[in-house]
This record gives C-alpha cells, structure tokens and sequence, in this order.
C-alpha cells in the first residue's frame, strides 16, 4: 500500500556501509530526507548522490539527515561513497525488506525483460516521524535542490 504524507514513515532497522545499524526512529526530533535508489554507480543514481552531496552544507547546516536506502551491500557502498566522495550514510537493503515496506519494490520493465527493482523515491520525514512529503517521479540531476526547496516552502529549513 502506497505512503502517503501525513502517514507515519514505518521504522526500520539497517546497516550502513561500516556494518553500523541505524533506525528510523533514531532520528526522531530531527528531519530526514530518506531517498530509495536502484543501485551504486550507475549514472542516475550517481547523478543524484552527488546532488545531495554537493548541496549537503545547507542539508547540514539546518540538521537535516540524509539516508540512501539501496538493496546494494555495505561493502559496495563503501566503494561508492569513497569514488563519489559522499559525506551521508547509505544504507544496505540486500533483502529489500525497507523497500518493500515504502513500496519502492516493484517490478520494472527493461528492454523487453521484467525484474523486480528498486522505483527511485524520495520520503521528507518531519521531526515528529510522519511523511512530510513523497517524491515518486525523481529527476536526479534536479532532485535535491528541489528538496531543498520543498524542506522550506514545508517549514522544515530555518529562514
């Protein structure tokens, strides 16, 4: 069943790519841009990590958590967060239980062939831990500075 905002964003548990678990409900009192995306290095979800990783200042700067959420491992995070240089956690989701839960597993459509994947998504959790916002339709080159600017028109940004 689709979340929608104003839900509450599920819990979770996962590890980074160090093997460290992180909850959702760790974060409670802060807000999270939680982004589900297919796969490491390939060219849009690399576009769109470093999007959040060349605007993570102003991410940081108001206390904002960034968690990506793919069904990658954690040693292949690592190798992806050091090429791209990525200052945020990237989480390992290898049984796509997490994706499942958000809906973003689904089956896809590829030259001919379906296979089940990850739909690139994006969940704006506010600090009480309910969906501010949910981005279904991602345009990676673009995606984090409209987040940016959705974390203020929300609220969520200080002026």
């Amino acid at each position: 069943m689709p979340l929608e905002s104003g839900q509450p964003a599920p819990d979770f548990a996962l590890p980074d790519a160090q093997g460290e678990v992180h909850r959702l409900s760790d974060y409670r009192g802060r807000v999270v841009v939680l982004y589900f995306y297919p796969k490491d290095n390939t060219p849009g979800c690399t576009r769109e990590a470093v999007g959040f990783r060349d605007d993570y200042g102003a991410y940081q700067k108001a206390g904002v958590v960034i968690l990506g959420v793919s069904p990658d491992p954690p040693e292949r995070h690592v190798r992806f967060m050091t090429k791209y240089d990525l200052p945020f956690t990237l989480l390992a989701d290898t049984e796509h239980k997490v994706c499942e839960l958000y809906d973003v597993w689904k089956k896809k459509k590829s030259f001919g062939k379906e296979y089940f994947g990850v739909v690139r998504t994006t969940y704006i959790i506010a600090p009480d831990g309910t969906i501010a916002k949910v981005y279904k339709r991602v345009k990676t080159a673009e995606h984090s500075r409209q987040v940016l600017a959705d974390l203020k028109a929300l609220g969520l940004l200080p002026e």
